[in-house]
């Protein structure tokens, strides 16, 4: 029942809206017939169709405002295939968004007008042939004709196109302020209502080979190559029986004609001429069937001799020129000459088309016999060529418009029912699985749900392509899931594992505490500081913080190839202890590069590669006067000059071996006064400001 109302609500939304546009169509060009205006305005409904619901409600809102007006002046069918043309053409310049600036809808309007004033044109001269003087472009016409010096046909031809640039102009600009007068709200109801999914089309249209595009290019070639095979087919076919029908005519009238000539007097009426008996009466009639005849041309009575046609009777031709008479000979065109030997025989020959010094003539002979049965004279009747290749000619453009009018019609209709059918499904799924496959985390959830949520209806391949692709989508995100997880799991281990390796390391030198730890959660601390005063914007991101993070633990790794004597000494180093004591440094960077090297594509390089870093360079200062390479200022890499703050402040008010803690005041006096000479002054500044926190949080650590 739900789907029944949906169904019946769709359809009355798509006959309103092809009402409106049709109404859009003949009011407009009513009014301004009626008001003898020098436009037509009959397109305006078309246009706008084409605009808010597409290709197929344009054709049809124009094809069937030419069937309506078709119904009071049926040569307006005729016509239908300019007014089709405007409709696809209509689309083709929305989709590419010509209606959105003025050099483009003068480019809009000057192509509307090639078709409505240019294809127009023609159409009337294949129909009626020009006639200057008649119809609105008439004074453009005569102008150009008698001012330029144009012939008649070009004089017509450009007089149609000026004026149909102003009403195409009108049209066009009253469209284009239509559109944007309707509520938008409405406008997208009209797209949802045709199925226009900007998300889907924008994804097709950047597809430079679509499935539409392709199956568009097969339909319109096979279209246009059985469109000219039917015209062709349908000219000649046309054009023969037009040849047969005006040779019935043709034939008719000799037959007739015959009657009244006595063939026993034919060399009587050729030396006597009208003095001879019955010559004046038999002429009569003879000029009263070829007016009856209209198609005739020429009627005559030749009697065929070897050294010409001797003419017995001759009417005036149709065209006013003056017969022949009576004993005039006249020479035997070229085109006669391979029927002479029949004709001296008084044969009948076939009708003959011949174009010779009286033109282009279907030319039929029908022998006159005497009492004896031997021929005397020939009758004959011309129809000129002419005529014919007129009537071919109207005949053809009205198959022409009408054919191509109806294909373009069958056309849309066809790539609309592959659009919905086959192209709009297979992108939306496509769409939809390309959320799927670039959505990363939680994302993906929402790709699959798009995809699993898409109302395929076709019960065809196409379904089961949909529902292989959720199937795929849901075990691919099942299987996504599961490795995220080993991931994490991996990830947590392999941080663990690392930092229990440095508090081992750590265990061995009594005087440290939870050192590590501390100092990664300063580094941590500074880092994001740094990132929120907006400090090294092209280095400090979250990822990069969190890399810190984990580092910071393996900053003293190279501690454990340091003995612990040393180590664990109460009193101050020797300078041969101290050097040793320095070596952590460089055995940390070599440490950390072995497992670099070894673990290949199993750890993470970056990750790595700033624990080397913190490692190799944390004992360096801003000066150079650190070690072990002596680099300063920011050659040191930002991890190392991070970590010096947070290693330096951290040994400061921890209690040693060696020494007792220092105050929060005492440690950060020396911090700010390393500034630019032991520590980056940068990081130095950032730190100040979150020392305190640092500081209290890491009192209430150490009295819990």
């Amino acid at each position: 029942m739900k789907f029944q109302k949906q169904t019946f609500l769709y359809w009355t939304k798509v006959i309103l809206f092809i009402a409106i546009g049709l109404l859009l169509n003949i009011i407009p060009a009513k009014l301004v017939t009626h008001f003898e205006l020098p436009v037509f305005f009959d397109c305006l409904g078309t246009i706008l169709a084409a605009m808010m619901g597409g290709n197929l409600p344009a054709v049809i809102v124009g094809f069937f405002a030419n069937v309506i007006n078709g119904m009071s002046d049926s040569v307006t069918l005729y016509y239908g295939v300019i007014s089709i043309l405007i409709a696809s053409v209509s689309f083709i310049f929305f989709q590419k968004k010509f209606f959105l600036s003025i050099p483009k809808i003068l480019i809009v309007i000057l192509t509307f007008a090639i078709i409505g004033g240019g294809l127009g044109s023609l159409i009337t001269y294949f129909l009626y042939g020009y006639s200057i003087g008649e119809g609105i472009s008439a004074p453009f016409a005569l102008g150009l004709r008698d001012t330029c010096g144009l012939p008649e046909f070009w004089a017509q031809l450009l007089a149609d196109i000026i004026i149909d640039i102003f009403d195409k102009g009108i049209v066009v600009i009253s469209a284009v302020l239509l559109y944007r007068w309707v509520p938008k709200k409405i406008r997208i109801a009209c797209n949802k209502t045709f199925r226009v999914d900007p998300n889907v089309d924008e994804l097709a249209a950047t597809t430079r080979r679509s499935l539409l595009r392709r199956v568009m290019l097969m339909v319109v070639t096979a279209e246009l190559f059985l469109g000219t095979l039917a015209c062709a087919i349908g000219f000649f076919l046309y054009q023969k029986v037009s040849i047969d029908k005006f040779t019935e005519i043709a034939n008719g009238v000799t037959q007739a004609a015959s009657i009244f000539v006595d063939g026993n007097r034919i060399d009587d009426f050729i030396t006597n001429g009208r003095e001879a008996e019955g010559y004046l009466a038999a002429e009569q009639r003879l000029k009263r069937l070829k007016e009856s005849f209209p198609q005739t041309k020429y009627l005559y009575v030749y009697k065929i001799m070897e050294d010409g046609c001797h003419v017995v009777f001759d009417t005036p031709s149709s065209d006013g020129e003056e017969p022949g008479q009576p004993g005039d000979i006249v020479p035997f065109d070229p085109s006669f000459e391979p029927y002479l030997p029949e004709l001296f025989k008084g044969e009948t020959i076939e009708p003959i088309i011949s174009d010779d010094s009286y033109g282009w003539l279907l030319t039929i002979y029908k022998p006159i016999k005497d009492s004896h049965g031997k021929t005397a004279a020939y009758m004959a009747a011309d129809i000129s060529m002419e005529e014919i290749a007129e009537d071919d000619a109207s005949f053809f453009i009205k198959f022409f418009s009408l054919f191509f009018g109806l294909s373009i019609i069958i056309m849309s209709f066809i790539l609309e029912m592959v659009k919905q059918g086959v192209v709009r499904p297979i992108n939306r799924m496509a769409y939809a699985s390309s959320q799927f496959a670039y959505n990363l985390g939680t994302d993906k959830d929402k790709g699959l749900e798009a995809l699993n949520d898409l109302e395929i209806r076709n019960r065809d391949e196409i379904k089961h392509l949909h529902t292989a692709l959720i199937k795929m989508g849901t075990e691919s995100l099942d299987y996504i899931k599961q490795m995220q997880e080993q991931t994490e799991r991996i990830t947590r281990m392999q941080d663990e594992i690392i930092v229990n390796f440095a508090e081992m390391v750590e265990a061995r030198d009594t005087s440290t505490g939870n050192h590590i730890k501390k100092t990664a959660h300063y580094v941590d601390a500074i880092a994001r500081e740094l990132q929120i005063e907006g400090e090294f914007k092209d280095i400090l991101t979250d990822e990069y913080i969190e890399k810190l993070k984990r580092s910071a633990p393996l900053h003293d790794i190279g501690k454990i190839a340091v003995s612990d004597l040393i180590l664990n000494k109460p009193g101050k180093l020797t300078d041969e202890e101290f050097t040793i004591m320095k070596s952590h440094t460089t055995e940390g960077k070599e440490i950390l590069t072995k497992i670099e090297e070894n673990a290949g594509d199993t750890m993470d390089e970056n990750y790595l590669k700033e624990s080397i870093e913190m490692a190799h360079f944390h004992h360096e200062k801003w000066d150079g006067s650190g070690y072990p390479t002596h680099i300063k200022g920011e050659e040191i890499p930002l991890s190392a000059r991070i970590m010096a703050v947070a290693d330096v402040f951290d040994a400061l008010v921890a209690e040693r071996i060696y020494k007792k803690p220092f105050t929060y005041e005492k440690a950060m006096e020396i911090i700010t006064e390393g500034a630019g000479k032991h520590f980056d002054p940068v990081v130095v500044k950032a730190f100040a400001k979150i020392s305190k926190r640092l500081y209290e949080e890491r009192t209430r650590l150490e009295q819990s």
